[in-house]
């Protein structure tokens, strides 16, 4: 693991325009974000409405989305209305949230994010490609980037001391907001430890990639590594397939190259410092 994290230290120092292929590098990254910023503002978004909201049967679910650049959790009822809606700041702070309790229709944007979301529920309770695991649950995140709409599907833990990275879906709807396309963003799920029994605190984390079209870091893995930040303090995180290596730190800064040209650096670093002379010492 030492090794491990001197080259991502070497790896680090290099402009990702070095690097290739940096163009998936922005675009996994703002999708990852934008993922960060829904779940965000679900996390803090249900714990204030539950808190204030005592009709509990009559809730139906919820989503978030930006709206006109602010983050805004909507919780509608069982016959399709909205009944609360939680804004925040770019902080997410809870103390300065707006919250609004009043009965209301869907505007026209959160119809459509109310639309997918609804179809994706549908699938996954009519589709096996969806698993459950014990003390898991489902994590529902629509998402409408550039007119494209989508709705990821994660999963979440009340497992403490642990982060979850796989057993994560994307489904992609066409323009009636009909199902198109439902994949496998990770083979299985992956458990990490954020301490260790044998060795404390872990500082860093890897895992692999083996779905044919998702050899690079997923959205859902920035996500989660954004989610998770505060509580892991991890420096960095790699993904590793056979045909790319994917690199994140922890200022959100994104490293995707060729696993073959990884392998070759990484080999000449980790030569080099064997090679490296040690400093000659003297008496004093």
């Amino acid at each position: 693991m030492n090794q491990i994290l001197t080259v991502l230290a070497v790896l680090f120092t290099f402009p990702v325009a070095a690097q290739n292929p940096e163009k998936f590098s922005k675009e996994i990254n703002e999708e990852g974000v934008a993922l960060y910023h829904s779940e965000m503002t679900s996390w803090n978004g249900t714990d204030i409405f539950i808190e204030n909201y005592k009709n509990r049967e009559n809730i139906g679910g919820y989503f978030s989305y930006l709206d006109a650049g602010i983050p805004k959790c909507v919780f509608f009822s069982k016959n399709q209305k909205v009944i609360g809606t939680i804004s925040f700041p770019a902080n997410y702070n809870p103390k300065d949230a707006k919250i609004d309790l009043e009965e209301r229709d869907f505007t026209q944007q959160e119809t459509e994010y109310f639309t997918i979301r609804q179809n994706a529920l549908k699938r996954i309770k009519n589709d096996t490609i969806f698993k459950v695991y014990k003390d898991t649950n489902l994590n529902i995140v629509p998402l409408i980037r550039n007119k494209v709409k989508k709705v990821y599907i994660l999963t979440a833990t009340s497992a403490g001391n642990t982060v979850i990275f796989g057993n994560d879906y994307l489904i992609t709807f066409d323009n009636k907001d009909q199902v198109k396309n439902v994949e496998k963003l990770h083979n299985s799920m992956i458990v990490q430890k954020i301490h260790d029994e044998k060795t404390g605190h872990t500082i860093s984390g890897m895992h692999s990639h083996v779905i044919e079209n998702w050899q690079m870091i997923t959205p859902t893995d920035i996500c989660t590594l954004m989610l998770y930040q505060k509580f892991t303090e991890w420096k960095s995180y790699m993904t590793i397939s056979k045909k790319f290596v994917s690199i994140w730190n922890s200022n959100n800064n994104l490293v995707i190259m060729k696993t073959e040209n990884f392998k070759g650096m990484a080999e000449n670093i980790l030569k080099n410092k064997k090679d490296k002379p040690e400093p000659e010492k003297t008496d004093k």
